[in-house]
């Protein structure tokens, strides 16, 4: 068949190495790309664009960092909303403190906000692992938002706690955030900021760094006798997750809402994103993007499919549906498939490899 790497010769170590070794790989990536940034933007109306893509992008980022710190290096949080938290309100203070900073260079900054408070809050990580660590991380999201909604100045001391975003370009006239911002100008932005983002994380988990973060999930006390530092490892997990997070938490309030609340960063988001990374898999940087997509489209599917079929369901039952498929997913996850959706589209890759032939 079509999808074989039989013929496909490598001639150098970096061919052999290459993030898509075989030839169907690379141009499955390029056509999706293409469609990307070409297609959706002239064929997709506001709705497809603002309501499902731009949070499915905002979702990705945020698995993708939760991914790195969970999936790859095993320390368990659920501190993701507290994160975002800060991306966002450290965003908020330096656009309009210095709002002649390019809106790029102020997500970046609000990024290494919210990665010096993981750090921070990554230190009890070397003496405590597991269910306890969660827990730290779980005291350290009610402690944020307990912070954001206590002083005013983190929004500029607003009477109703609720800011709005300011209206920033990247460049001339082409706004990204704020009510001047065209649908499309957010979702290029949006998809070509993730684009690059996930490809860097793809190579740090690739790179000396990664192979750290694996060997620390995988069993610690190994990793320290063969020369891996556990202080390095963990805090430079929780440093570039935190890293990822906090710009999520940043696009959220300037690309999608519009507007920067605690509130929005609560304890239901972090189980969210948290969900994300189990249905789509941990430890991959795919199953981050699948698992956002799962659950961005899950609530649509459910509110229209019953009535394309001639079923009239409450809307409160829908609610109730949903958070029913979602406990069902994760535990058939957690016992049949692991390594969630990722997983299955792997296997499902190694049988097209081999197929007809037995196995």
């Amino acid at each position: 068949m079509i999808y074989r790497e039989a013929g496909q010769f490598k001639t150098s170590y970096a061919a052999d190495q290459a993030i898509f070794p075989i030839r169907l790989d690379r141009w499955g990536m390029l056509v999706t790309l293409f469609v990307a940034f070409f297609v959706i933007p002239v064929v997709a109306n506001e709705y497809w664009l603002l309501s499902i893509l731009v949070p499915f992008l905002v979702f990705s980022l945020a698995a993708i960092g939760l991914n790195i710190l969970t999936g790859y290096a095993g320390q368990l949080s659920l501190g993701t909303g507290g994160f975002m938290a800060c991306g966002a309100f450290a965003a908020y203070k330096l656009s309009t403190a210095f709002p002649e900073l390019n809106i790029l260079i102020v997500f970046l900054l609000s990024g290494g906000v919210a990665a010096a408070v993981g750090v921070l809050f990554g230190l009890p990580s070397l003496r405590i692992k597991g269910f306890y660590l969660a827990v730290a991380t779980l005291a350290a999201q009610f402690f944020l938002i307990w912070m954001f909604n206590k002083f005013g100045w983190f929004n500029n001391y607003s009477p109703s706690g609720v800011i709005s975003a300011p209206p920033r370009a990247l460049f001339g006239d082409f706004y990204v955030t704020g009510a001047s911002a065209s649908p499309v100008a957010k979702y290029l932005f949006l998809l070509g900021f993730v684009a690059v983002m996930a490809l860097i994380a793809k190579n740090l988990t690739r790179c000396k760094i990664g192979r750290s973060w694996m060997a620390i999930r995988d069993m610690d006390i190994a990793a320290e006798i063969i020369g891996i530092r556990p202080l390095m490892a963990k805090l430079s997990a929780f440093a570039i997750s935190s890293f990822f997070i906090g710009i999520a938490g940043a696009m959220w309030a300037f690309i999608y809402t519009g507007s920067v609340e605690a509130l929005a960063f609560d304890i239901n988001r972090s189980f969210q994103v948290l969900f994300m990374i189990i249905i789509g898999g941990l430890g991959s940087i795919l199953g981050s993007f699948l698992g956002a997509a799962f659950i961005v489209l899950l609530p649509i599917l459910l509110n229209n499919v019953p009535g394309l079929i001639g079923w009239q369901i409450p809307v409160d039952m829908i609610a109730h549906l949903e958070f029913m498929i979602f406990g069902a997913l994760i535990i058939f996850f957690l016992i049949v498939e692991p390594h969630g959706l990722a997983r299955l589209w792997q296997i499902a890759k190694e049988k097209m490899r081999l197929w007809p032939f037995p196995y």
